[in-house]
Order: C-alpha cells, then structure tokens, then sequence
C-alpha cells in the first residue's frame, strides 16, 4: 500500500507485485480545494485529509478486493511536502504499520513520480522532466542518485500557473482552468523570457502576466507559450548535452497538452523518444508511493524502517537520497 498527502491529495493505492510482475489494483484519491482565489492553505488541507482519509482508506481496500491483514508492505510520502499534510500520511501509515506489524517504508514523493512514470510508459534511461506545484527539475540518474541537471531558480511552473489561477479568480490546482482559457487567446503579449544554462525562472513572468491590462484567454495563452518556450528551450540544450535518447515528463503539469506538443517537437530534432506519464497517474497519487515503497522492499528485504526511525521532511531533496535498486 501507499499513502500519499503532500499538498492538495490525499490518495491510497494498492499494488501487487506476483512473478516479478508488478500491478496497479485500486488507487483512490480525494483533492482538498480551496475558496476560489485562493491557495492552499497545510492547516485546512491536512484537516481535509484527516477528515477523508479513513474513508480513502476503506474504498482503496473495497476496490482491491482486500483486507489490512493481507498487506505485505506500507510506504508514505515523507517528503517533500506541507508538514501538515505529510503528518496525516505519516501517522495513518505508522498506525497500520505498528497495529498489524506490517514493515514501513517512507518515500521521496518525487522519487516516486520518476518510477511510476518510468513503470508505465517503460522508458530506460531518460532525462527526466519533474514539473508540478512543488517541482520544476531536469534530472539525470548518475552513480545511483538522480541528478539535478537545470531547475527552477524562484517558483515551480506549477506555482506559476497556479497563482494566476488564483489572480483570475480560480481555486488551486489551476492547470486545468489555464489550459482551456489558453485555447481561446489569439494575442500574444510579450512576457518577461529567462533562462540561464539550464535553469529558468518564472517569478518576473508571473508580475508581468499579473499586470496585463488584456481578455483572460490572451493572458493564459501569453503566460503559457513564455513559460513552456522556456521549458522546451531548456529541455533541448540539456538532450543535447547529455546525448539522452529518452525524455519523461512527470508530474501533474505533463498533463498540458500545449507543453506536450512542444516538447514533442524538441525531442523530434534531437531525434529523442518522448515517454510522458499517463493523466491519470501524472498527478499526486499513492500508486507513486507503493511502487517506490515496492523496488525499496524488493532491494533490501530484510531492512525495513523501525516505527521510532520512520520520519517527515518538508525539504526533501531528491538529489539527497541514494537509490540501491
């Protein structure tokens, strides 16, 4: 089983692993949603999963045709994430875990984005795309630790996106809102474009968008071809550099179907397989948590976590963690 409760989600999945075959079973999840303008807030957001979660809980195992008891494993996303919110993950998990003496594992949330989206679509070795709310990373895995190769320098593309959202008038997540109204723009407005080596920066386009005397489809058209022309801008020089044959998009902002098309054209010049994580499982999820919780229990069987060592960290860097599977 995993549990996941970063941010906006709460979501529990069961997976089963049977002759080497791993497979997704049931994966529930209940998004908390804020007043319409605003963002989330960890106290209202971990109350709204404390208030789901056994239900979460109780419909994943319904699905999945199971008992707690038939459980061989529990993983949560420890990190990164709001406090608040990784707490209810983290003690639900610790609580399961100690009552029926079943071995616990916490999980990198954005670990776990990589290998689900490397599980689904079978990519090999890419260069890694990581965009979201709390993510916006170019990644390579080198000497068993993903690699930070290009991020962002101030807000995640999914910050970005989210707080013109929230200036509109919409309720976090904002994608899906930003996305439509896009389709409609016909002016492009000149935004602020930076990028440095292979990291970007979004916080100046954000103020500029925000100070558009414009419709909301030109803003949401302008802000999104600015953004994502940085993205694909970045993306190319780091395929280029690094000779990657792969590139996956992770994350719930792969969702974007603009981005896509865009990163389709780059990774066609680089002569490059675009793998992109399928909508459903793009966003925060817990199949995310159980297959890392999975390949962690499968390479060390017999080294799973004490209650007392098990733990949460806001600022979980991806780059910190050694992967041995």
């Amino acid at each position: 089983m995993g549990i996941e409760s970063t941010a906006h989600t709460f979501s529990c999945a069961i997976l089963k692993k049977h002759d080497n075959k791993t497979t997704i079973i049931a994966d529930v999840k209940k998004i908390y949603r804020p007043p319409s303008g605003e963002g989330i807030h960890p106290r209202e957001a971990s109350r709204h999963h404390i208030q789901n979660g056994p239900s979460i809980l109780s419909k994943c195992m319904k699905l999945a045709k199971i008992t707690i008891r038939d459980l061989n494993i529990i993983s949560y996303s420890a990190g990164p994430g709001l406090g608040p919110c990784l707490r209810v993950g983290a003690v639900m998990a610790r609580s399961l875990s100690s009552y029926y003496d079943i071995p616990i594992y916490p999980v990198n949330h954005a670990i776990g984005h990589i290998d689900l989206g490397k599980f689904l679509t079978g990519a090999q070795n890419p260069l890694v795309l990581l965009i979201s709310g709390g993510h916006t990373m170019i990644l390579s895995f080198v000497m068993n630790q993903w690699r930070v190769f290009g991020e962002t320098l101030d807000i995640t593309l999914g910050q970005l996106i989210d707080q013109l959202g929230r200036h509109l008038g919409f309720s976090s997540p904002c994608g899906k809102n930003i996305e439509e109204l896009s389709r409609a723009g016909t002016n492009y407005i000149s935004l602020p474009y930076a990028v440095k080596g292979h990291d970007v920066s979004f916080s100046g386009l954000l103020s500029a968008a925000k100070n558009i005397s414009s419709s909301k489809a030109d803003i949401c058209y302008s802000l999104q071809e600015t953004a994502f022309s940085m993205i694909g801008e970045v993306i190319e020089r780091a395929l280029a550099f690094t000779g990657k044959k792969e590139l996956l998009i992770v994350g719930g902002v792969a969702a974007n179907k603009r981005l896509s098309q865009i990163l389709y054209d780059v990774c066609a010049r680089q002569e490059c397989s675009l793998f992109i994580s399928p909508i459903k499982f793009a966003g925060d999820c817990g199949s995310q948590i159980a297959l890392t919780g999975i390949l962690e229990a499968t390479a060390k069987p017999n080294k799973h976590n004490k209650i007392e060592n098990t733990f949460i960290k806001q600022s979980w860097r991806i780059d910190s963690v050694r992967i041995n599977y």
